[in-house]
């Protein structure tokens, strides 16, 4: 009787002992995964700022672009500058536009693709931006709305929405030389997807002569 106590005493002390090197190891996994989470909030964060410091320097290149500075750049590193600002007055959304469609561009901001018509130019104009951040407003535009597009020289043109269309990346349909004076607004679709496809949402818009608002 006394032996089988002695056994059942060592394996208890052996069970506590293991419980110990177990909350051990469960103790330094924890905080191996606190400090895990930890650096992707900061990182999180991080990018969140630099995000929305970028938006404050990019308005105040526009601003410069409108005082007359020739392709003032919002960073000195910056391999484009602000051409354009479009506002979408029904839905409260604007965003400013960089020269080209490069990476770095859209980054920032939507892209007015090089060697497409200039607003106010006959032939259709595309800027391009990502559907998750500054073109996320896209799914938002109907047909029938209208929305300014501004150019760094002052100059205001109106469009009215004519559709929006799903297409092929490949076939777009898009024909920059077409008769008139359109502006293509594009983004990747579908707009909750994380991976980038095939398909682009292309919000079509036709320039038309603003309506003066009658006073009474």
């Amino acid at each position: 009787m006394i032996r089988q106590i002695d056994i059942l005493r060592q394996r208890c002390v052996r069970l506590i002992k293991d419980l110990g090197l177990f909350e051990r190891i469960v103790g330094a996994v924890t905080l191996v995964a606190l400090a895990y989470g930890l650096t992707l909030v900061g990182h999180g964060a991080y990018i969140k700022v630099k995000a929305q410091v970028a938006q404050v320097l990019l308005e105040r290149a526009w601003q410069r672009a409108l005082d007359g500075e020739a392709a003032p750049r919002a960073w000195p590193w910056a391999d484009t500058w602000p051409v354009a600002k479009v506002t979408v007055p029904r839905i409260g959304e604007s965003a400013v536009v960089l020269a080209g469609a490069s990476g770095e561009a859209l980054a920032f901001a939507p892209g007015y693709m090089a060697g497409t018509p200039r607003p106010g130019d006959s032939g259709t104009g595309i800027i391009a931006g990502h559907r998750d951040t500054h073109f996320a407003f896209l799914k938002e535009v109907i047909a029938g709305d209208n929305f300014d597009i501004v150019t760094a020289d002052g100059t205001s043109r109106y469009y009215t929405v004519t559709g929006t269309q799903i297409v092929h990346a490949g076939n777009s349909g898009i024909d920059p030389h077409a008769p008139g004076r359109r502006i293509a607004l594009v983004t990747c679709f579908p707009f909750e997807a994380r991976e980038r496809g095939p398909l682009r949402y292309v919000v079509h818009a036709e320039e038309v002569q603003r309506i003066a608002e009658s006073k009474l």
